[in-house]
């Protein structure tokens, strides 16, 4: 009896320790991994990006913004988004992901069936008015959101994000993150075609 014990203690205390190490890594790596996925997901696509929005079928938020200080483009209030299709796109200087989408946006305002606003998110006037300067102004209004409270008011989570209005006024689809072409061809445009058509047998 006496020379079995020395040997039974070691594995009756080695294992417990390993699987209480493991168990107390587990929640971090989950964690881990599945901010790694989001964060890859939000910046490149993928059903991040189609996070449903609670005002998805509401009228836009009762939220008028000035324009960019020093900036040519108007500002918007609610009643800019009656009566045509709207792209809204929530921008800034800083945001490198804006500047990757820009591009695509720039091609999408030669299509004058529809507008597009901005909002210029948390952002210093002659930052933002460089960033237009620089990579062109899409926009047909800019509405300067300084505080951030009016991205608040739309549901934004962080920038980039983009908005489909329909004529009526009510929001019809929601992206967040950036867009790519594949974007524009295969979810953007025909939501904005489908809106047209209803605007013009409304």
């Amino acid at each position: 009896m006496s020379t079995s014990e020395p040997s039974d203690v070691p594995e009756q205390t080695g294992a417990p320790r390993r699987r209480i190490s493991l168990l107390a890594l587990s929640p971090f790596l989950v964690v881990l991994a599945l901010g790694g996925v989001f964060g890859y997901q939000l910046l490149f696509g993928g059903q991040a990006n189609e996070v449903p929005s609670a005002l998805i079928g509401q009228q836009v938020p009762q939220v008028s913004l000035e324009p960019i200080a020093g900036h040519e483009t108007p500002g918007f209030t609610p009643a800019d988004f009656s009566g045509q299709v709207t792209l809204l796109n929530v921008f800034a200087s800083w945001c490198a992901p804006c500047r990757e989408e820009h591009p695509m946006l720039m091609r999408m305002a030669q299509d004058d069936r529809f507008q597009i606003i901005g909002i210029n998110q948390k952002d210093q006037p002659a930052d933002a008015r460089r960033f237009l300067s620089t990579l062109g102004n899409p926009y047909d209004r800019i509405g300067a959101d300084r505080s951030g409270r009016a991205s608040i008011d739309w549901g934004v989570y962080g920038v980039p994000e983009t908005f489909i209005v329909g004529a009526d006024g009510v929001i019809i689809h929601k992206h967040i993150g950036v867009f790519d072409q594949r974007v524009v061809t295969e979810t953007f445009m025909p939501i904005i075609e489908r809106a047209l058509a209803d605007a013009a047998a409304g």
